[in-house]
């Protein structure tokens, strides 16, 4: 239930000033006018501090609770239970304490007569486009249960593709910051063992022994500017990231990454933009507004930006094929099976084949991207190790052959 205050005449024409609660905007006016009051100003005021809103906005829901709640309110429904009982039940079990607080406060507004995905709608970091537009069609066509249920298979899905790339990506980031931690542990504490006893030799020492060596005292005598700078440079990337330049232009790199990763980054995002646009049609979304609600929500500005070219062009007339067909982010399988489902009037069932087939793509292509990955990093370490053993075993053989 939102808060708003307010400042509004009476019929004798006397300013109050006040709060009041209630699900939105017009029942906020409704509700002076039952006291005889005029509204002058109506504001939606923001939660105060402690109370469950404040807690809500500073943490999310966790996809797994609200893949469950779907899931769980689907059965509730189709058992004939009411949308208040049903919320009621989910508000008592939910173990999550964030998703219990949104549960209650949509009751309350499913209470006071908002229909239910304009109550969900109040809560976009909780409930994203895609989830309020399915609600909405499923309220629209009577199938509400259908549509939940189909909602928790799309949070299954999304959430089984991100957490397939991060287990790949788990490896490597560990490996890369173990070497690294590595390489500044002998540049700081085990070079300067070997310098000492370089010192004892008449000449200089091996070029690649020097390199070294500058590196470490270069580490050593300016390490107070060289972890700031590193730190600095990560957290300005991080933020720049966040931007939506910033966005964008990373976006465009990680599909032109080598070594297949851009590969990979792109069957990610044909994944996803194909479940969800068959999710939107199957439960009878506008083909324009499910365009638009899987263009915001795909995760890639750069399909985001091709999706809006697309929407656009079905707005005008064209079938989806055709600017999927003109535009070379998509590959050609995709448009053509598109194609066929548009003619066949099963695009539901196409998409949701083009969504199965990357699925299976992106679990072949981050195994293959795993074992690739793993003899490089080796490699990489060892080269690290092995320069670095070799640059202090040089000055060595110049000792021998000087007492010889």
């Amino acid at each position: 239930m939102a808060s708003y205050s307010y400042t509004a005449i009476d019929a004798r024409g006397i300013e109050s000033r006040g709060f009041l609660h209630a699900p939105d905007l017009e029942a906020a006016r409704d509700q002076l006018r039952q006291k005889g009051l005029l509204a002058r100003t109506l504001l939606e005021q923001k939660a105060a501090a402690g109370s469950r809103g404040v807690g809500r906005a500073l943490k999310q829901v966790k996809p797994k609770a609200l893949q469950v709640f779907s899931r769980q309110f689907a059965t509730l429904i189709q058992a004939g239970v009411s949308i208040v009982s049903a919320l009621v039940i989910l508000e008592e079990q939910t173990e999550d304490k964030n998703l219990a607080a949104v549960i209650a406060d949509i009751r309350e507004d499913v209470e006071s007569g908002v229909v239910l995905s304009r109550a969900m709608a109040r809560h976009p970091k909780t409930f994203n486009k895609l989830y309020v537009a399915m609600i909405e069609a499923g309220e629209a066509s009577g199938t509400l249960d259908v549509v939940l249920d189909r909602v928790a298979v799309q949070i299954e899905k999304d959430t089984k593709i991100k957490r397939r790339v991060k287990s790949a990506m788990v490896y490597p980031i560990v490996v890369l910051t173990f070497a690294t931690l590595v390489l500044i542990g002998m540049l700081l504490f085990l070079i300067p063992v070997f310098v000492n006893i370089f010192k004892q030799l008449n000449g200089s020492l091996p070029m690649l022994t020097q390199i070294v060596v500058n590196a470490s005292d270069f580490l050593r005598g300016y390490w107070f500017v060289v972890f700031p700078v590193w730190g600095a440079m990560i957290f300005g990337l991080l933020k720049l990231k966040q931007t939506e330049q910033g966005r964008a232009t990373w976006d465009r790199i990680k599909l032109k990454i080598p070594m297949k990763i851009g590969d990979v980054v792109l069957k990610v995002a044909m994944a996803r933009f194909s479940r969800t646009l068959a999710t939107l049609v199957s439960a009878g979304v506008d083909i324009v507004k499910a365009l638009e609600i899987t263009g915001s929500t795909a995760g890639n500005t750069v399909l985001e930006e091709a999706l809006v070219e697309v929407r656009r062009r079905v707005h005008e007339g064209s079938r989806i094929a055709t600017p999927l067909e003109e535009n070379p982010l998509f590959p050609p399988m995709v448009s053509q099976m598109v194609k066929i489902g548009e003619e066949t009037g099963e695009l539901d069932g196409m998409l949701g084949k083009i969504a199965d087939f990357y699925e299976d793509e992106v679990d072949a292509a981050v195994a293959a991207l795993t074992s690739i990955i793993e003899p490089i990093m080796m490699i990489g370490v060892g080269v690290m190790v092995g320069i670095i053993v070799i640059s202090m075993y040089l000055p060595m053989f110049k000792m021998l052959q000087l007492v010889k």
